[in-house]
């Protein structure tokens, strides 16, 4: 079903070509005069040379939209304001009402998107870091497997290089079993300060480490049994952490950077083969095109260096290879931090130049800015040391039960604790992709769990405010069914228009990935509906209008859920 946005656009563009005897942008949008306003007649009437409300005047001759809008008049110097008819309204909500997916359609153009997210590191615990590419990943999953395009989920955890001899040895020093298990109960910063602290003082150790790295890269099937324990443990750790965020991850997910060491080789053969490998000061380059440093130079992405050692760029190299050539990826994310913009960008040229990036792909860097303390520096703890994840989700948690117990007195201990998990890990989402996702932002615990204000509670405040009057209904002897609607009243009118924007939201973040443009509509379409709950009694209406009314509620309610849903963000029937 077309939305009401392209309804009004194509009707529009019809009257504009009449006009101009060519296509002409609308250039449609909302309005505060009206529900929306047509802007395309000032830059048409610059062309045509002839006075911007004249062309407007011609524009509105020229439209057949009766149908769709009850008012359409000229203002300012050539504005076309359109007012929507309630009876138009009452048929788009009612073929909303009865659609499995709020009259959603399906993507007639369904891809294979590959999304690299998370990317935690073996033998380390996740941070505070690790929060927007988790969440930002998860939202990108959810919201184009809902599209429905054929998603593959892909969690490029660190699992090699250096600092595994020292973290192998020191296995063996603390026993296989005691390891694991300090490891999978989350202790995994101990660990790895504990063998950077043996490695730094005990020059054995140290020396034990080296040796054991190049067992580790040559094979050695005792080193490799104890390096799988390593990140058996951590991945188990990471799954624990997944489960508490609710995100999509799963243990088929993980695709670490040992899964591509076969194919650093032929990589480098390929590029040499196509001309593109070059020596430099003894490493073994790639020089994208379009990339220069300070000087002008033409900048390198080091593929092997002078001593033959693989890095990032090698890695990085064969991954988009493997996610286009043999997975058949249209479409990559990597949703990873701003700061590797610019080595994303060279890989991705190289990639182009050498053809794995063909015309009909795309591979983008979603990138993200950082998490900021209320200093506006990088969130840390008072000790100064990273944040834990697991810490600032515990502490979000605690502090929505306080909320929610304070709140409603009445809730038992199980309720309790799924408000608060719903609640706290909830705020945290939130407050994260309702924010531009290139920008900073400061993580603050009493902004996001304020339950007014541009926040998840305030959502899901709003939710479980529209099922207590489906309670109430229901305990009255009446059910809630969903049927005609029937628009007659200002606060309906605006809800209303807003219901029938969320396909519009929808589909264009789904291709912008700024999720805070989904955020900002939910929380928008929350204000509609209190102004509508505090202006249109729904249970003290009569007859037809009270279950119209119900069923505006009940479609509120779906859209609400979808969208928070879309956002990760699990809703509650009772607060």
């Amino acid at each position: 079903m077309a939305t009401l946005l392209e309804l009004l656009t194509e009707r529009l563009a019809a009257a504009f070509a009449t006009v101009a005897g060519e296509a002409v942008d609308p250039v449609l949008r909302e309005s505060q005069h009206a529900d929306f306003q047509a802007d395309g007649a000032l830059p048409l009437a610059h062309r045509l040379g002839r006075p911007p409300r004249e062309v407007a005047a011609s524009v509105v001759e020229a439209l057949e939209i009766d149908d769709l809008c009850s008012g359409v008049d000229v203002s300012g110097p050539g504005f076309i304001n359109l007012t929507v008819s309630d009876s138009a309204l009452d048929g788009l909500l009612t073929t909303m009402a009865g659609d499995d997916r709020l009259a959603i359609p399906v993507t007639e153009q369904p891809v294979r998107v590959i999304v690299d997210y998370s990317a935690p590191n073996v033998a380390k615990e996740m941070h505070v870091g690790h929060l927007r590419s988790t969440y930002i990943g998860d939202a990108a999953v959810r919201l184009l497997e809902f599209m429905g395009h054929d998603v593959v989920r892909e969690n490029h955890i660190g699992d090699w290089g250096r600092p595994f001899g020292m973290l192998i040895e020191h296995l063996l020093d603390v026993g296989e079993s005691e390891a694991a298990a300090e490891i999978s109960i989350g202790d995994l910063d101990g660990f790895y300060k504990a063998a950077n602290a043996k490695f730094d003082e005990d020059d054995s150790f140290a020396e034990r480490s080296r040796q054991r790295v190049v067992l580790l890269q040559g094979g050695d099937e005792q080193t490799l049994v104890l390096w799988r324990t390593l990140i058996d443990a951590s991945q188990r750790y990471f799954l624990s952490v997944y489960d508490r965020l609710n995100v999509r991850l799963t243990p088929d997910d993980f695709a670490g950077e040992s899964s591509y060491n076969d194919q650093l080789d032929s990589v480098v053969d390929e590029l040499e083969a196509a001309g593109l490998l070059r020596e430099s000061d003894g490493a073994m380059c790639v020089f994208p095109e379009g990339f220069t440093n300070r000087d002008g130079d033409p900048l390198p992405l080091i593929v092997r260096n002078r001593v033959g050692g693989y890095g990032y760029a090698a890695t990085d190299l064969a991954t988009i290879r493997d996610r286009f050539c043999k997975l058949g990826a249209d479409r990559i994310l990597y949703v990873v931090g701003l700061p590797q913009q610019q080595h994303f960008e060279m890989v991705f040229q190289v990639a182009k130049e050498i053809g794995w990036y063909t015309a009909d792909s795309e591979a983008t860097h979603v990138g993200f800015g950082s998490i900021l303390g209320d200093d506006g520096k990088m969130l840390r703890s008072r000790a100064g040391k990273s944040v834990k994840l697991i810490d600032l989700i515990d502490e979000a948690v605690d502090r929505a039960r306080r909320a929610a117990t304070e709140k409603n007195p009445d809730l038992d201990e199980a309720e309790a604790g799924l408000v608060a998990t719903a609640v706290g890990v909830g705020a945290t989402k939130f407050a994260d992709l309702s924010t531009e996702r290139t920008k900073d932002y400061v993580f603050d615990f009493d902004r996001m769990l304020a339950f007014d204000g541009h926040t998840a509670p305030y959502l899901q405040y709003a939710n479980a405010r529209i099922h207590s009057i489906f309670r109430k209904n229901e305990a009255g002897g009446s059910v809630v069914d969903d049927g005609a609607i029937v628009i007659s009243e200002p606060a309906e009118h605006k809800l209303a228009i807003r219901l029938t924007e969320f396909a519009t939201v929808v589909d264009e973040v789904s291709q912008s990935l700024d999720f805070h443009r989904l955020a900002h509509y939910l929380f928008d379409l929350a204000s509609a509906f209190t102004t509508f709950y505090e202006h249109c009694p729904v249970l003290k209406a009569d007859g037809d209008v009270r279950a119209s009314r119900l069923s505006i509620c009940r479609v509120t309610s779906r859209t609400l859920s979808q969208g928070l849903d879309l956002l990760g963000i699990d809703v509650l029937e009772r607060m």
